[in-house]
């Protein structure tokens, strides 16, 4: 199976990134019932190699859609699924995902190309990103997602334990390896 997977921030430090990474290790050290690590195949991106002007219909008409919108497209479109982490900016989505994911969905607004998809968020608060996930999650049919699952892990600094970049929660551990386990489902390309 290939796996696209990536935090939904431009945060050189972002939490959610951290928890894309603790997530990957679980599933490429096969620790995730169902998934056999040799037959996942990862890729990972950063939205800071999709920087574009902010969108508008005015820069659209004038220069075209930019070349970064077509690669972020198309790397989704590579995949079998998808492991995102939305990080949450008073309560939405951040600027710097809206923005890419804005001019991609000018090439197609099925942005996600039917993708099965693992969601996921973290935030420093008690509703661990939960409202731009449910947003995510009520949005992702309109723009090509099959959502397998979804958690928000709240209070990061009190549930991730940033030296050994894991989990620390047992409970939210155990959450988020059933979330993982239904990519088990996914048949490859």
């Amino acid at each position: 199976m290939k796996l696209l997977a990536f935090a939904a921030s431009n945060s050189s430090q972002s939490i959610n990134r951290q928890l894309v990474d603790y997530a990957l290790g679980l599933l490429q050290g096969g620790e995730i019932d169902g998934v056999d690590p040799d037959a996942l195949e990862v890729s990972t991106l950063d939205l800071n190699d999709f920087e574009m002007p902010i969108y508008s219909i005015d820069r659209q008409e004038a220069d075209g859609i930019p070349q970064a919108a077509h690669d972020f497209y198309s790397t989704l479109g590579a995949a079998d699924a998808l492991l995102i982490s939305f990080a949450e900016h008073n309560g939405s989505y951040t600027v710097a995902f809206k923005n890419v994911f804005d001019w991609a969905s000018r090439i197609d607004m099925r942005v996600y190309h039917d993708k099965p998809i693992v969601m996921l968020s973290t935030s420093p608060g008690g509703g661990g990103g939960g409202f731009v996930l449910r947003t995510a999650g009520h949005l992702a049919g309109y723009f090509g997602n099959e959502v397998l699952a979804s958690l928000a892990i709240p209070r990061f600094g009190e549930n991730f334990d940033t030296e050994a970049g894991a989990v620390s929660d047992a409970e939210l551990d155990a959450e988020l390896r059933e979330a993982l386990a239904t990519l088990s489902t996914v048949s490859q390309s």
